[in-house]
């Protein structure tokens, strides 16, 4: 792990958003995206590693760099331990959709960045893959939540109409991307 040094600043804004309990919930998750709230967080598990972050990366309109480089190793390849910066677009979709979805529990992430190596082995296990796939951008994440079904989830996603959703209710996942906007699966 790299030392990081902060501004005074800095500090005392990652300080005064810790002693808000919660994001205000948008009615209109656009508006949300658009900055209408004044922290931004997120909330993820990785069964895969272990490992756990609950992260404020966004306050009053400006990204918190540290924030965004601990996303970016949190949602890494866990295969082969790469990273890839994480599109700040698909960050505050997620962050978004989960705000919509009033719940505490945090997203487990099951893909963030992939490899070429890592896309290409899954693609030869599965139709399901895309060749150019969004995860090899830093542009897509897979999750769930276990006290939400996928189709509640998706619909929160949907709701931002800021990117691709895609509901695989057999594997229990849903896709989110800041690509066209788009839905697929059931």
């Amino acid at each position: 792990m790299t030392e990081t040094t902060f501004s005074r600043r800095a500090l005392l804004r990652v300080f005064a958003a810790s002693a808000v309990t919660a994001a205000p919930v948008a009615a209109n998750a656009f508006g949300f995206l658009r900055g209408s709230g004044d922290i931004r967080k997120l909330s993820m598990y990785n069964g895969r590693t272990g490992e756990s972050m609950n992260m404020v990366y966004w306050i009053d309109g400006d990204y918190i760099g540290p924030a965004l480089q601990e996303i970016n190793h949190f949602m890494r390849d866990w295969r082969t331990n790469d990273t890839r910066e994480i599109d700040t677009r698909t960050i505050d979709i997620m962050a978004a959709a989960h705000n919509l979805l009033e719940t505490s529990e945090p997203y487990t992430l099951l893909s963030g960045y992939r490899s070429p190596a890592t896309n290409a082995m899954l693609r030869s296990r599965s139709r399901g893959v895309a060749r150019n796939s969004r995860h090899m951008a830093g542009q897509a994440a897979d999750l769930r939540i276990n006290s939400r079904s996928v189709s509640q989830i998706a619909r929160a996603a949907a709701a931002c109409n800021a990117g691709g959703v895609g509901r695989y209710s057999g594997s229990n996942f849903v896709h989110m991307d800041c690509g066209p906007v788009r839905t697929w699966g059931r």
